[in-house]
């Protein structure tokens, strides 16, 4: 069985409660942090753990801490990034919901180790009915002392503020998130300076997913080794895979890192398997922004050992035949996808979430939508494939922030691995056009 770091309690009854969460240790490491360890020994003990950013990104959570600049008389903050809107994720929306107090005890560790007074959960504008969840577990863990004016006689001072979004899928990129934190048109920001730097109010920011500091209170209650002996190699600890598509059993799971795919397809412990009477297809492994992968790349590497769910196995042998970890939006599809109409709808939500404020993802977005919608409608033309390539390879790299890659990724990789599918799109419009029409040429099915 998986070791539980963050779902152990999570099907208690009454967990969503300040005092059912204290029964289960709950802010412990809020005791044990404020009274017994020094912010810098906080620090110390996340970078010992290996963590890394649970949002996408994957960077080194204790090494981005150790960069927050510490000028004196300036303010400095936190800020959670919960504006969770990658297509295939919702991972952390399951954990505010279920389990607030594991976020807001990490908000509160997190926040003293850095030295802030003043912290931010920053929600995604749609999920009011968590924003609500949130603020009644913080005026909860207020009335008990562990929020406000010298909490537990520590003399550490902390006022913590949810505040929803406006439903853009930009402000999860961190620059963009401040800006509409301030009060302004969520576009990002260019960089350097960092948030590290200059972040919220020109001010040192640290900006972390809910995930990330959610692990901060199972951190600080059994050490930074301890954590750093789950998971395998880099790949530390454990993660929330968010699980949907054409499998038997969809939902949250925790799993160790280094777990193989196929074991987490197929277990009964996990996805149990592809839906009866039908053959794996294709995956998503991180959200709709990385590369898609064919069924065979998904379960073994390109020497022919066994891929895992970990950041360096995932992304083996690079974009021609690897992917991403990602968000842990893990999307599973079977031979009845068509792999054109998927690609399509993940440019159009990139084309409408594009801030547009670079010409490539602006307009190459929008080049890219019009050309799948008219493959996937029967008028595409015989040099589109192509196109769409070029288009991608203009978009990748030439934008502030990664949502041009991430627009651009999909696209490419659904043409390196299943060219053979558009091009049958193109030269057989009506078959392709009819009502539940997929392509049944030669594929990789498992």
């Amino acid at each position: 069985m998986t070791k539980k770091i963050l779902t152990e309690h999570i099907n208690v009854p009454g967990i969503e409660t300040f005092d059912v969460y204290r029964q289960q240790g709950g802010y412990t490491a809020v005791e044990k942090a404020l009274k017994t360890m020094t912010p810098d020994e906080i620090v110390e003990e996340v970078k010992k753990a290996g963590v890394r950013g649970r949002g996408g990104a994957g960077f080194p959570m204790g090494m981005k801490w150790s960069f927050l600049a510490k000028p004196e008389g300036v303010p400095r903050y936190l800020v959670c990034n919960a504006d969770e809107s990658e297509p295939g994720t919702f991972k952390d929306h399951y954990l505010m919901k279920h389990i607030p107090h594991l976020l807001i005890e990490g908000m509160i560790v997190s926040s003293f180790a850095l030295g802030a007074n003043k912290s931010f959960i920053y929600v995604r504008g749609e999920l009011m009915y968590v924003i609500r969840i949130l603020e009644k577990a913080i005026a909860e863990a207020k009335a008990k002392g562990f929020l406000g004016k010298n909490i537990l006689g520590s003399g550490y001072d902390l006022e913590l503020v949810v505040q929803p979004g406006g439903g853009a899928y930009i402000c999860g990129e961190e620059t963009a998130l401040l800006e509409s934190l301030e009060g302004k048109r969520g576009n990002p920001r260019n960089k350097p300076p960092f948030p590290a730097v200059k972040g919220l109010y020109q001010c040192p920011t640290v900006v972390n997913n809910v995930e990330s500091i959610a692990t901060t209170s199972w951190i600080i209650n059994n050490g930074g080794d301890a954590y750093a002996a789950i998971g395998i190699g880099r790949s530390t600890g454990t993660k929330l895979i968010s699980a949907s598509g054409h499998m038997r059993k969809p939902g949250v799971y925790e799993i160790e890192l280094g777990l193989p795919v196929e074991d987490f397809i197929y277990a009964d412990e996990w996805c149990g398997g592809i839906r009866p009477g039908h053959k794996f297809k294709a995956l998503v492994a991180g959200g709709s922004s990385v590369p898609i992968l064919p069924a065979n790349l998904a379960l073994t590497l390109a020497n022919g050992e066994k891929r895992l769910m970990s950041y360096e196995s995932l992304s083996d042998g690079g974009f021609a035949t690897g992917t991403m970890l990602g968000s842990g939006g893990f999307i599973l599809f079977d031979e009845t996808s068509c792999i054109v109409k998927n690609t399509w709808n993940f440019s159009r939500f990139y084309h409408h979430e594009s801030c547009g404020q670079c010409s490539p993802c602006r307009e190459g977005t929008g080049w890219m939508e019009k050309v799948l919608h008219r493959i996937e409608h029967g008028h595409g033309h015989q040099h589109d494939i192509d196109l769409l390539v070029d288009v991608s390879k203009k978009i990748e790299g030439n934008t502030i922030c990664p949502l041009g890659d991430a627009a651009a990724w999909p696209v490419a990789s659904a043409i390196r691995h299943f060219r053979d599918e558009f091009q049958w799109h193109i030269d057989h419009p009506t078959e392709a056009t009819q009502p539940g029409a997929v392509y049944r040429g030669e594929m990789a099915l498992v």
